[in-house]
């Protein structure tokens, strides 16, 4: 992190900032939009796309800037950057066709209008970062297929967890660790939790009732840690994930685990309810030498043979421009998938579920989502959560089941539907059938 200020700043005394194209508009769009115009050298947004083109104007006014200028084309949107007017659309289109334009900011939260926006900017030769868990879980790998396909790089981004849990990840690998846990502390996870009964908390601050329930129901920890389990290669211990309660300092989970067990599944992603500091993210690791173990304990990370470390927070939109820096300067990705997929999150029932019904999906009233490894996934034809939005239920489910393809008529033509085909094809080897079902 240390050296992007620097580099930003050089950026900045060079007259060559970072040009930003953001894709999304909302609660975090506008916070973003407000960090980079008010508190980063060498980083201009200069582009905004929205499906209302209000709200982009409403981030740029919100964050001090009111020569905006509405675009309907390529070569509009490349002269208003050359005047130096901060240009709004509804196309997203432009923005990822652009010249100009350095990196393309991803911050829907929707996964197939997502996944349309990162594969034609990345067919352009644009990197994107995403402040788009829902999307990286779900489609993550074959986005990163085509992205290094066309020499760019698709990341995640500092702020969120993912990237907070990859850079405590890669700073303890860096140092000579084994981690065997990344792990998320929660305050609540209740999955009977709804858009009603989140109103008023989505109200205070801002976000849609949908987004603060999908936080309130496990769904979108289960995202979030998927993407980290993509990334590192870690599974679950089981559907689910443990999720313990515990309200001791997280320094104590060293003695919750068995790390024999944790070394015979090449490690694992979790999270805990109730542990402090919250909401912050933790790495349990070993260390094989004995004469370095001395030492850990010495510097107070105990006597092993798991070790603690954490990060007492995460700051979201705060932090979203070091990626957007990372990424355009170094081509260093925050978050992205090693391979294949390594874990899912899953589709369940949030209550009795009858035939004809169309599910809600995400932060929905209808289902809540939850992470399961790959390969079960593949074998039980288990429907993803960032599918799971329109699908109309072929027969009835009892509360809590997991759906499955089969469950379901999927919508027509969606983007995302023939992605998640081509991510199956090509990372499990065995045929997808019309509805999605790998058989």
């Amino acid at each position: 992190m240390i050296i992007v200020d620097e580099a930003l700043r050089a950026r900045a005394g060079a007259h060559q900032p970072i040009r930003v194209g953001m894709v999304g508009a909302g609660a975090m769009g506008r916070a973003i939009a407000n960090q980079i115009v008010s508190a980063v050298p060498g980083m201009e947004l200069v582009a905004i796309s929205n499906r209302h083109p209000h709200a982009a104007s409403v981030a740029y006014t919100d964050a001090g800037i009111d020569a905006i200028e509405l675009v309907q084309s390529v070569a509009d949107l490349e002269a208003a950057i050359r005047r130096g007017r901060a240009a709004i659309t509804d196309d997203p289109t432009l923005l990822c066709r652009a010249g100009g334009i350095d990196v393309v900011l991803e911050v829907t939260g929707s996964v197939d209008f997502g996944s349309s926006v990162v594969l034609e900017a990345v067919r352009n030769g644009k990197p994107v970062v995403l402040m788009n868990a829902e999307l990286e879980a779900t489609l993550g790998p074959i986005l990163k297929l085509h992205a290094d396909r066309h020499g760019v790089v698709v990341s995640g981004c500092d702020g969120d967890q993912p990237g907070v849990e990859l850079n405590l990840y890669r700073f303890v690998r860096s140092i000579g660790l084994t981690p065997l846990v990344c792990g998320n502390i929660k305050g609540l996870q209740d999955r009977a939790r709804t858009p009603a009964t989140q109103a008023q908390f989505a109200e205070r601050w801002g976000l849609t009732a949908q987004m603060a329930t999908s936080f309130a129901d496990g769904t979108k920890i289960s995202f979030e840690q998927a993407t980290v389990a993509n990334a590192t290669g870690m599974r679950v211990a089981q559907r689910g994930m443990g999720g313990r309660s515990f309200t001791g300092h997280v320094d104590e989970l060293v003695n919750a685990y068995d790390v024999d067990a944790l070394r015979r599944q090449g490690g694992i992603v979790d999270y805990v309810v109730g542990a402090q500091p919250a909401p912050g993210v933790f790495v349990l690791a070993t260390h094989d030498d004995p004469r370095q173990r001395k030492f850990l304990e010495l510097y107070k990370r105990g006597p092993g043979p798991l070790y603690s470390f954490y990060t007492p927070y995460h700051l979201c939109h705060f932090e979203v421009p070091l990626s957007l820096a990372r990424v355009v300067l170094f081509k260093d990705a925050v978050t992205a998938p090693a391979g294949g997929p390594v874990v899912h999150v899953v589709c369940t029932a949030k209550r009795d579920l009858a035939a004809g019904e169309v599910l809600d999906g995400i932060g929905g009233y209808m289902t809540y989502g939850q992470c399961e490894n790959a390969d079960v996934v593949a074998e039980e034809a288990l429907l993803p959560m960032g599918l799971a939005d329109g699908c109309r239920m072929r027969r009835a489910l009892a509360l809590d089941r997991v759906l499955t393809f089969d469950d379901v008529e999927l919508p027509p033509s969606r983007f995302a539907d023939r992605l998640w085909r081509e991510q199956v094809e090509r990372f499990t080897r065995i045929t997808v059938g019309a509805a999605g079902r790998s058989a």
